[in-house]
């Protein structure tokens, strides 16, 4: 009798996801958690938290954008492929979403960083730098949500490379 062994996709691509400011929800925290341990058994995957501006209170949107936009752009290389999390990026489906992640694996990208930016969005040099931008809805959510979303639809991807049963079409 033949063993059948499935060979696992493992993504040779580290993927980070950056996000503005630190969330105190609980069960938002749990839920990510989940779905990080996941995510991590198909290959790098890290949440890396840009700190919250102090004394916000005290500087316009526009500069608190270019602050936080100054902050994540000394945290990326020239070789990262850059992806901004924006309401106004590329639309995809699940599917769509896991052959895109598989394409920027095979172009021999090392580091994909994902951005999910403060609650005014990013600054014009972040979006100079970005690769691209990808939208998770035309819908607005809070940035607390977008982390959650994000992950969730990153696992997701792996399991439609895998062909494992958790995504259904």
């Amino acid at each position: 009798m033949a063993l059948k062994i499935k060979a696992l996709y493992i993504c040779k691509m580290e993927n980070v996801l950056f996000v503005v400011g630190k969330t105190d929800d609980q069960q938002l925290i749990s839920l990510i958690e989940r779905y990080q341990q996941r995510i991590v058994r198909y290959g790098k995957f890290r949440i890396e938290i840009i700190p919250d501006l102090k004394n916000r209170k005290t500087q316009t949107v526009e500069q608190q954008k270019i602050q936080e936009g100054k902050r994540i752009l000394n945290k990326v290389t020239s070789a990262d492929y850059l992806v901004l999390m924006d309401e106004k990026g590329k639309q995809m489906d699940s599917p769509t979403f896991a052959s895109w992640i598989a394409k920027k694996q095979h172009l021999g990208a090392k580091r994909c960083i994902f951005v999910i930016g403060g609650p005014y969005g990013f600054s014009d040099d972040l979006y100079q730098r970005a690769d691209e931008k990808i939208a998770l809805s035309k819908m607005t959510f809070s940035h607390q949500m977008v982390r959650l979303f994000f992950v969730e639809q990153l696992y997701r991807a792996y399991t439609i490379l895998n062909n494992e049963p958790y995504h259904h079409q």
